[in-house]
């Protein structure tokens, strides 16, 4: 018997143990300033999944990037440049917030809604298949769905971007119901406080909702070049995403794991502000 068979799948000799010290030491207690102190965001890539984003809104530009997934009569998706933009704001409003958090930050567009914020199942998983190819640095995804035949498929690729070191950060839904992929552990899901402070989120004690951000009464990017006042828990995943961007570019290091981590140790209600 080999010496490799006499060990499991995916374990490491003494040696390789010996070779994989973390390069980076952190403090005994992580600050806001060791986190992203000074950091724009600049070298990451945030990703907008959602309705398209209106490239030259002044709180949004520049535009690094927009495809669109779409579907033909004989039901074939693919990945297209979206020469379309933003169909109903939403996409828009995400990407200002985050502009507004990380200003250095490379944004894109993936769009997956359609008019109205409607869409299908499939088109979302097609575009978040896309978004971890690429290899985003961040993906926002203010939208989820209920049809649980989509939730295994979801659950895989979110799987997937978390060991790709892709940060998705997933929107709750605003009714007390089941959808996904805010639910899944391997994401950074958020939901909403009121509060009007963008640097103010906190951990939440009691999941599958791990974090609380700005969400109610935000005054948003819109169409048009226009601004509106919105509430939802999609607002206050783009906070958390351009925070998850700001330490990114400080710390380019960071696993998905680690960057959740942090987000904890720095909320408001752990003594991170």
């Amino acid at each position: 018997m080999s010496e490799i068979s006499d060990r499991p799948a995916w374990s490491i000799s003494a040696e390789a143990a010996s070779a994989i010290g973390l390069p980076v030491a952190w403090p005994e207690r992580p600050t806001r300033e060791w986190a992203f102190g000074g950091s724009t965001g600049e070298g990451v890539r945030v990703c907008i999944l959602d309705s398209g984003v209106e490239a030259d809104h002044p709180l949004v530009a520049p535009l690094a990037g927009a495809v669109a997934v779409t579907v033909d009569d004989e039901g074939e998706i693919a990945v297209v440049p979206d020469t379309v933009g933003d169909v109903c704001g939403h996409g828009t409003a995400c990407a200002g917030v985050v502009r507004a958090i990380a200003p250095g930050c490379e944004l894109h567009s993936v769009r997956v809604l359609g008019e109205g914020g409607t869409g299908s199942g499939d088109l979302i998983l097609a575009g978040l298949r896309y978004a971890i190819e690429e290899r985003f640095d961040v993906i926002n995804m203010s939208l989820s769905t209920t049809k649980r035949k989509f939730a295994e498929a979801l659950h895989e690729l979110a799987d997937g971007a978390y060991f790709r070191r892709t940060v998705l950060v997933a929107a709750a839904h605003n009714m007390p119901v089941e959808s996904f992929p805010w639910r899944f552990s391997a994401v950074i899901s958020v939901g909403s406080h009121e509060e009007d402070d963008s640097w103010v989120w906190y951990a939440n004690p009691a999941p599958p909702v791990e974090f609380f951000a700005r969400g109610i009464d935000v005054e948003v990017a819109w169409l048009g070049g226009s601004t509106l006042c919105c509430t939802g828990n999609s607002f206050a995943a783009p906070h958390v995403a351009g925070i998850c961007a700001l330490a990114l570019s400080k710390h380019p290091e960071l696993t998905a794991a680690q960057v959740k981590s942090l987000l904890y140790l720095t909320a408001s209600n752990t003594g991170g502000a």
